[in-house]
């Protein structure tokens, strides 16, 4: 869309548009490919316009960051919530994080990047991702409630589960998984959902 396309964009409507455009440029090139000139230019707006919202390319970066772990944690929590027990909804996290990954992809290269949103710079994005931590710690404190998960201090369990998410979307967006997937007969959704069945049967399994 030619510069100048949109000129009527009101004051929060324009930094959404930014951001948006912004995600679709790393979906389609790399986060490599973005600079606030480019966002400007496909978002349909002067060169000059994300300024008014983003003093540099970091500031937009920890936008997009702040953003994602919003919709991130929302996704979580209403995979939780479905959940019958807490061991399902332990396992229903890890899918419903890899499944956000592979829907919001451009989100995602982002919040796993903190050097390039520059969080000492922009203490908003360094705190982006609490809600979805503290969450999954409320999840493996039910389970020790319930007796699914061994009591005490639940961080070495929350870390586990945490890398292990973490891991899946990180092979799955850059790495290997998906060619893997096909020597094995199987998909990347598949394996994560037999993962998650995995991790719901070793805390359901009698001590």
């Amino acid at each position: 869309m030619p510069a100048g396309t949109r000129s009527t964009y009101h004051h929060g409507s324009l930094r959404d548009a930014l951001i948006s455009a912004c995600v679709e440029i790393i979906e389609a090139d790399g986060i490599g490919a973005v600079s606030l000139r480019r966002v400007a230019r496909e978002a349909g707006v002067t060169s000059a316009a994300p300024y008014h919202h983003f003093a540099d390319r970091s500031a937009l970066l920890a936008a997009i960051a702040v953003r994602g772990s919003e919709l991130l944690e929302a996704s979580l929590r209403d995979a939780a919530a479905q959940a019958p027990t807490a061991i399902a909804a332990l396992g229903r996290l890890v899918e419903a994080y890899v499944g956000f990954a592979r829907s919001h992809a451009g989100y995602v290269h982002v919040m796993l990047r903190p050097e390039l949103f520059e969080p000492h710079k922009h203490p908003e994005a360094a705190h982006a991702g609490e809600g979805a931590i503290q969450l999954l710690t409320e999840v493996v404190q039910a389970c020790q409630r319930e007796g699914g998960a061994p009591a005490g201090d639940p961080t070495p369990l929350v870390g586990m589960i945490w890398a292990l998410a973490v891991g899946i979307v990180t092979l799955w967006l850059d790495g290997p998984l998906e060619q893997r997937c096909v020597s094995l007969g199987t998909t990347p959704e598949e394996l994560t959902s037999r993962i998650s069945a995995l991790i719901q049967s070793l805390l359901a399994a009698p001590r």
